[in-house]
């Protein structure tokens, strides 16, 4: 049996579980690099029996799968994983197995970007290792308008680490309540509203076919002038044309971003460039921890499908 690990940017995953037991059922392969041609990944992944990927990075579509036929189980991690087309993969009698998560390190990140663009971290960092001092002023966080676009398991634990900082928490989605709401600590608002008091406004929504999109040129152009907007959610919730512009043509602060429409993002993609926007690698979920999370479970989960057991 042969195993493929997908999409190993750090090449960390045979360190972090122990893979020793699976290592005596089959042959172990993984891939460092990220191939976007479909062709090269089916090329790659022919002779794989069980392929391992990190959720959303090589999707798994039905044009894929369909041309895959040694492959019987797909391992994924995160409890779900959009890029996966699961009725292709019914069809083609491929087990699909999720593993762990928790958005703890989502959470720690967004109000790192947060920080990082209230106190121009990067700029000034950039100006003390050239001997600067001092460039720029930077914005408070006490008794300023955090605006939460989704306030369930990560919006909530964002808006709690805002209630600490003494911030005023708004927040509006789809399906929020007032009683949801004021759980948390803020106070529902019209989506109109939400973007048009933001100082700080961040997306914490679900990628869906009724979300896609949620963020336009509209809602952007009703932020102030020196408000910032931060999404570590999912890139196609933001149209990606119109935060562009508005960052080119300064209406907003700035904005930090750790999602995109398409990653790896293109090496002559606008956001490499603008001076206003603190931009990460979808680093998100890339911690330790969370990464132990995912190849302990993914060791288990195949060890499971092989009938041997996870222990």
């Amino acid at each position: 049996m042969k195993i493929a690990v997908l999409d190993d940017y750090q090449n960390v995953a045979l360190n972090l579980a122990d893979w020793s037991k699976v290592k005596t059922l089959a042959e172990i392969t993984v891939f460092n690099d990220h191939l976007a041609d479909s062709e090269a990944v089916i090329k790659r992944l022919l002779p794989y029996d069980i392929i391992c990927v990190m959720r959303e990075r090589t999707p798994m579509t039905a044009a894929i799968l369909n041309r895959l036929p040694q492959l019987k189980l797909i391992v994924s991690t995160g409890g779900r994983n959009a890029s996966i087309d699961l009725e292709a993969a019914e069809k083609n009698n491929i087990k699909i197995l999720f593993t762990g998560y928790t958005p703890k390190p989502a959470i720690e990140l967004t109000w790192a970007l947060i920080l990082g663009l209230a106190r121009n971290i990067t700029s000034e960092n950039t100006s003390f290792k050239n001997n600067g001092w001092q460039e720029k002023i930077g914005a408070d966080l006490n008794g300023k308008t955090l605006a939460l676009l989704g306030l369930g398991n990560i919006g909530s634990e964002v808006a709690l680490i805002g209630k600490a900082f003494g911030m005023n928490l708004i927040a509006w989605s789809q399906n929020l309540t007032v009683e949801k709401a004021e759980a948390a600590g803020a106070k529902l608002v019209t989506k109109e509203e939400l973007f048009y008091q933001a100082d700080f406004l961040s997306v914490h929504l679900v990628l869906s076919p009724r979300s896609k999109g949620i963020v336009g040129k509209n809602e952007l152009a009703l932020m102030k002038p020196d408000s910032f907007f931060i999404n570590t959610s999912r890139g196609p919730l933001v149209d990606e044309a119109a935060l562009i512009e508005v960052l080119t043509n300064k209406k907003i602060a700035g904005a930090a971003v750790d999602v995109y429409d398409v990653e790896p993002l293109t090496k002559d993609h606008p956001f490499r460039k603008l001076d206003n926007i603190l931009a990460t690698p979808h680093i998100g979920y890339v911690t330790k921890s969370l990464y132990e999370i995912f190849y302990k479970d993914t060791v288990a989960n195949i060890l499971k499908w092989c009938g041997e057991g996870a222990s």
